[in-house]
């Protein structure tokens, strides 16, 4: 099982990553000057290829954690249950970050620079969240 809970924080560790670094990409997207046509092409392609790989490092941190929550769910107290939640949260930003690269992609997102700097943030905060009830168990 600690072979299983090693890989478990890698691939979380990869997985965001990929999360702290792709939303810094719509920051600088959200910077382009209008008539920097290559420049826009670049980044949205760095945030394609990011995307798909921060999505195949989610999968086995995701699997390698269900195995994980297999073996603990019985004894575990409420900090699996908040862990979880932040889990579903994390897995939320993931998918709102391929629907504000779609929309940026289209050039349908109105975002400023400041918002997307915000929107960056949050994932520092899930993770945080997420080592300490798993390390703590506070409750």
């Amino acid at each position: 099982m600690l072979w299983v809970k090693a890989f478990h924080i890698v691939f979380v560790v990869s997985w965001f990553a990929g999360l702290f670094y792709l939303p810094r990409i719509f920051v600088n997207l959200a910077m382009v000057p209008p008539g920097s046509v290559a420049e826009r092409e670049r980044l949205l392609l760095m945030g394609r290829k990011l995307l798909r790989f921060t999505t195949l490092l989610a999968v086995p941190a995701l699997g390698l954690g269900l195995w994980l929550w297999l073996g603990w769910w019985r004894g575990a107290g409420g900090w699996l249950h908040a862990k979880l939640f932040v889990v579903l949260l994390a897995i939320g930003y993931h998918h709102s970050c391929a629907v504000l690269l779609r929309k940026l992609d289209a050039g349908t997102d109105r975002h400023s620079h400041r918002w997307f700097r915000i929107y960056n943030e949050l994932p520092v905060l899930l993770l945080v969240a997420a080592v300490v009830l798993a390390a703590v168990k506070p409750f």
